[in-house]
Parts: structure tokens; C-alpha cells; sequence
């Protein structure tokens, strides 16, 4: 949002902000032209393009996208699904059946889905809501570090996706502005840091932990992923 904004990129579109699953249906039903989607609705797009040089990824450990649990993964009975990512509800079942070798049932969580978090039932959660939820369970599951032990490859969140053809001038100002953004991760970081609890660290999470470039073993992964759904 930072290199939209600030290069000047934004006056060309119309932008709408939406959680993940708000912005992978209006990319399904044509209200919107292009989306930074869960790359699990690929598959249900009639036409997709994907578009620039950047992802939301991450080569290991991600912080925010973690199953939260009281008991043991082989203990687990049910987990509960974060209605916000289609892509994260597709990865957790995944990690389920072929690195976990078990088969919870799913429920999808409803707002405060978080404090039903106890006993045999475990849950997914993503995003900032995390980093308020350090140490508050006895087991936390890192799911793109869990990706990375099964596969090899890093996992990619989300990506920039069209539903029609994009005029590659159109893209190439679009990746400028987006390059642009990364340059201010420390701006940002000083800008939200009051939002976030004090050990949250934002420089290593926006810089480290969360990794842009999509690149070849990231496309490698994300075809793996795509193929397992």
C-alpha cells in the first residue's frame, strides 16, 4: 500500500481495501479487475493472470499464519478455520493429511473464534490478530515452517492476480510502485509499532519474516501447492 500510494500509482485505479476472502470473491464475480488474492481461488478463476514481481510469501517461518493448540498435534480432535484466508484453510488441511498424519474434523470459526481455543480443539489463525496471542497457548505451529519441512519450498500467501489481460506498460508502473514500497518497510514499522505489542519486532517480521520476491522456487511452490489442492 505504501509504494501504491506513494508513487503516485494510486490516482490510476480504483482501489478497495477487503480482508483476503473478500478480496479473492471479487475477483471470482468481475466486481474488481486485479486482486492481491489467496492464491487458493487460482484454481476457481475462469482466466487469471499473475501479475509482478512480488508476492506475500515467506522461506520458513511466516509468525503469522499459525495453528494454536492446548494439546499435541496426534491429541488435536477439531480445528478451527479462520474465515478470513482460503489459502491458509487449504495449507493447515494439507499439513493434516501428508506431515501431521491426522484427521481432525474443521468447523469455521466465527469473530472471537480465538477464545474457543482450549481442550482438543485447535485453531488457525492469521495476521495481526498473532502477535497479540504470544505464549497464550502451550502449542503454536508455524504453517509456512511446516510447508518447508514437507516440501523443500517456501509457501506463497497470496500474489497480485488479474481475471483479463493487463497492458504490460500497466504492469511495468505497477511493479515500480510496489519495488518502491519495500524501500520504506522501516517507515512503516515506526508508523504501526503503537498498534502492536511492545516484543513484536516489525522491522525483522515486514523485512525477515514475511518474503516479497516471487521467484522461481516460490513459483515452485506455489505450483506444488496448487497441485495438492
Amino acid at each position: 500500500m505504501e509504494g501504491i500510494k506513494k508513487s503516485g500509482f494510486i490516482d490510476q485505479i480504483d482501489l478497495s481495501l477487503d480482508i483476503p476472502s473478500l478480496c479473492a470473491s471479487k475477483l471470482l464475480d468481475g466486481s474488481v479487475d486485479i486482486g492481491l488474492v489467496p492464491v487458493a481461488v487460482i484454481p476457481q478463476l475462469k482466466e487469471y493472470h499473475l501479475l509482478t514481481n512480488y508476492c506475500i510469501g515467506a522461506v520458513g517461518p511466516v509468525r503469522s499464519v499459525l495453528l494454536y493448540s492446548q494439546v499435541p498435534l496426534e491429541e488435536i480432535s477439531t480445528i478451527i478455520l479462520d474465515n478470513q484466508s482460503r489459502t491458509s484453510v487449504a495449507l493447515v488441511k494439507i499439513l493434516a493429511e501428508k506431515l501431521w498424519k491426522i484427521a481432525p474434523s474443521y468447523t469455521l470459526g466465527k469473530d472471537g473464534y480465538e477464545k474457543e481455543i482450549e481442550g482438543t480443539m485447535a485453531g488457525v489463525v492469521i495476521g495481526d490478530r498473532t502477535f497479540f496471542l504470544k505464549n497464550r497457548f502451550a502449542y503454536t505451529y508455524d504453517l509456512a515452517e511446516c510447508w518447508q519441512a514437507l516440501t523443500g519450498l517456501p509457501f506463497v500467501f497470496a500474489c497480485w492476480v488479474s481475471n483479463k489481460p493487463i497492458e504490460p506498460a500497466m504492469e511495468e508502473v505497477f511493479n515500480k510502485a510496489l519495488a518502491l514500497g519495500l524501500t520504506k518497510i522501516e517507515e512503516i514499522a515506526e508508523h504501526y509499532k503503537n498498534r502492536f505489542p511492545q516484543d513484536a519486532d516489525l522491522v525483522h517480521y515486514l523485512s525477515k519474516n514475511i518474503n516479497y520476491t516471487f521467484d522461481e522456487p516460490k513459483k515452485k511452490g506455489l505450483e506444488l501447492f496448487l497441485q495438492l489442492l
